[in-house]
Parts: C-alpha cells; structure tokens; sequence
C-alpha cells in the first residue's frame, strides 16, 4: 500500500504538457485554458456565497489546491478558473456531460455514485439526521410518523428518508426541496416538521437563523458517518492521479489540517459564525492516511 503514493506521483510528474498528448479533463483544460469548478450556494461552510457573492468554503480552498497542481503540471500559471452553481439534482449530470470538471461542495461518495462519477480522497463524514422546532420535541424519526418531512432533491439524505419511511410504515408525507436553503425554510415557517440532511450542515443553519435555540438536530441518525469526496469524471486516471495526489498532500500537511480549523473552529464569513466542530476520530485517520473508500463502515475504527 505504500508504494501506491509513489506511484501517483511518478504519474503526476510524468504528465505531458502539450495538448495533443493529454487526454480528458487536462486536455480540455489544456485546449480551453480553463478549470470549471462546480459550486454550491448555501452549502455552509463547505462551498456557499459570502456577502460579495463569492463562492467561499472549506470544499473551495481544497479545490484551489487542486487548481494550483493542474497549473504546475500543465505549465499554465495563468490558467482561468471558472464557477458554475450546481444543485444536487444537477452535480452529476453536469460532471458526467464536461460542463464542469470538479464539484467542490458536500456530496457523499457512496457505490452507487461511483458508477457514474469518481471522487478523490475523503475531506469530511458527516451523519444523515434531521433538524425540527425545539418546542416540538422530536428526537427520533419514529417521532416523524405522519408528518410533513423535506429534503434536498438529488440527495443522498432524501434516499434514506423515503427508504426509513417505508421500512417502518411511518406515512411521512416526503417533499423535495430544490436547495438546503429552501428545505431549512420550509421548517422556519412550518410548512415542513423536519428536514433531513448532513449534521454538519443542518447545524450551519441552526448556527445563522434568527433564533438558533428554536431549533434542535434529533438524536438518531438516518445513516452511518459518511464520506464527502471532491468529484470528477470516471475513467480519467491522469486527472484523477493529479487530484488525489494534490489533496493527499494538502490533508496530511500542517496547512490541511489549518484549512479545517478555519472553517470548522473560528469564525467563518459573512456573519462571523463558528461552528466549534472539532475533527472526528474518524476524519483524523482519513486525513493521515488519504482514500478515496465509499464504505462508511471504513472509517468507523
């Protein structure tokens, strides 16, 4: 396994930089003199807009470091980066058609998904739970049994929402939200009694609403801790050697571990919220030894 490191860098180092000897996503790069990076707008702190309408985040500045690799590797210091907004409906497709060549925001990498796309080394794991009033007083998603619960379309979460719901004949009434902003105000205004998301996520929009006491996370969880990967396109074993040699050596340098506490442990832009989560035993061991493993059950050791 040791030598698998080595590997990826001699692959990495031996990339050619003319066009016409690249393939995938560095030839289109190389051809266009762009990166496109797919990004969220409300997917705090992983990859959300600040006051500027600036895509900011933990996810983003992994990106960055993949941008820089690209650069070095292609010999392009002036290369263009560009920003589409994507959706959980949309990530994929997007990925899957060029449209963009990494997503940089909060999406789980399971089996399924690597059908379609690939992801590099693990960057969080995160626990599907769901967020409701406080003074409603639910902690568990049998407590959910005949209510009105919303979720992210093209989720993960909104899987095991409808599969939690029908394995234990809870007669929850399901609805599919277009982003987590618009699922956190379905419960604001009590059109929703729950929403079914990441923790880390739902705890980020506890930590800005107007009246974060009004609100509490339930205390079972929908899944095991789950892996979030940048994503890119499958079989594309050169842009993906560069990806996940730029993110192995970012997570286990000083600076990786730095770029965590920034954004999970002070506070982060606009409003100066800090989300005092610090890393998990589990994400400790994947930073110290990067893997791009879609098995939660990997992690919980």
């Amino acid at each position: 396994m040791r030598l698998i490191p080595l590997a990826l860098a001699a692959l990495f180092l031996a990339l050619p930089a003319k066009a016409a000897d690249l393939t995938g996503t560095l030839q289109k790069i190389k051809e266009t003199g762009t990166i496109t990076m797919g990004v969220r707008e409300s997917s705090v702190p992983f990859s959300y807009l600040d006051d500027q309408q600036k895509p900011v985040g933990y996810a983003i500045d992994i990106c960055y470091q993949v941008v820089d690799a690209v650069k070095k590797a292609l010999s392009m210091p002036d290369l263009k980066v560009l920003t589409v907004p994507v959706l959980s409906s949309n990530r994929i497709p997007l990925m899957a058609n060029g449209t963009i060549d990494l997503e940089c925001g909060s999406t789980t990498n399971n089996v399924e998904r690597q059908k379609q796309v690939a992801f590099t080394n693990t960057h969080y794991l995160t626990a599907s739970k769901f967020v409701a009033k406080a003074a409603a007083h639910l902690t568990t998603i049998d407590a959910l049994k005949g209510k009105t619960v919303v979720s992210t379309a093209g989720s993960t979460n909104i899987v095991q929402l409808n599969k939690a719901n029908a394995d234990r004949n809870l007669g929850i009434t399901v609805v599919a939200a277009k982003d987590h902003a618009e699922a956190f105000l379905m419960v604001e205004t009590d059109r929703a009694a729950a929403f079914v998301m990441d923790d880390v996520i739902l705890a980020s929009f506890i930590a800005s609403a107007k009246d974060p006491a009004a609100y509490a996370i339930g205390d079972e969880a929908f899944s095991l801790a789950e892996p979030y990967g940048i994503m890119l396109r499958r079989d594309d074993a050169p842009f993906k050697a560069l990806v996940d040699k730029a993110t192995a050596d970012f997570y286990t340098s000083t600076a990786g571990k730095a770029n965590y506490a920034k954004w999970f442990q002070a506070p982060i832009p606009p409003k100066g919220l800090n989300l005092n989560t610090p890393m998990s035993k589990g994400l400790m061991g994947a930073y110290a030894h990067p893997s791009d493993n879609a098995d939660p059950a990997s992690y919980d050791k």
